[in-house]
């Protein structure tokens, strides 16, 4: 079976750099499963990638040491380890910092208990903004569940809702006027018991699962 493990390669800048050490990682028929190029520094690169690979990482270290652009090579956990599964907060302020507080304090209780569970929120107002924000969720790596907390939301924020909940993405809205509730996968009144609700929807060690629910709003 294959391990998974994050490494974080330092590199000269200049043209095709990705394009070798990717080069090395196939020759050792490494599964890339994420990629970020973190923040450069002058004259120098930082690439991070998470593979799966049945061959010892210590061998795919050596492997991208021969590259004459390799200035460094460092094995570190990856992020789903550290961080785990992302729960992610965007609508008004004030609605979502209580969300927060919800999610933040059930999340502390299910990760004492082994679970990986974090929470990023964002601020925003305006139709456009909220609808993309929306639908970069989908993108955002470890993504699991998506809160919408604010007063008003319709039109391409419904529209964005129903996109992500196709792609596999748990939706939950705040009991609000607009067409918004009526695209989610729950709804909820409070916004701190939103954020309690969506923790346990996604946590391993809780029993509790939105399928099974009779009612969709609460």
């Amino acid at each position: 079976m294959a391990d998974k493990f994050g490494v974080v390669v330092r590199t000269d800048p200049g043209h095709g750099v990705l394009h070798q050490l990717t080069g090395v990682i196939a020759r050792r028929q490494g599964n890339i499963t994420s990629v970020s190029i973190l923040e450069e520094k002058p004259g120098e690169e930082n690439i991070y990638f998470e593979i799966e690979t049945e061959d010892p990482p210590a061998a795919l270290v050596a492997d991208f040491h021969t590259l004459t652009i390799v200035r460094d090579v460092r094995l570190v956990n990856t992020l789903q380890k550290i961080y785990g599964k992302r729960i992610i907060i965007v609508g008004g302020g004030a609605q979502v910092g209580q969300v927060a507080i919800g999610a933040i304090s059930e999340a502390d209780r299910h990760n004492i208990r082994g679970e990986h569970i974090s929470v990023d929120t964002i601020p925003l107002v305006g139709e456009q903004p909220i609808a993309d924000a929306v639908r970069a969720v989908a993108r955002l790596p470890r993504a699991r569940a998506l809160v919408l907390a604010g007063s008003l939301m319709g039109g391409d924020i419904e529209q964005a809702v129903r996109e992500v909940r196709e792609q596999g993405l748990l939706v939950v809205s705040l009991n609000m006027a607009g067409s918004v509730p009526a695209a989610a996968d729950l709804v909820v009144t409070d916004p701190v018991q939103a954020g309690v609700m969506t923790v346990m929807a996604i946590a391993d060690t809780a029993k509790f699962t939105v399928e099974r629910l009779k009612n969709r709003v609460f």
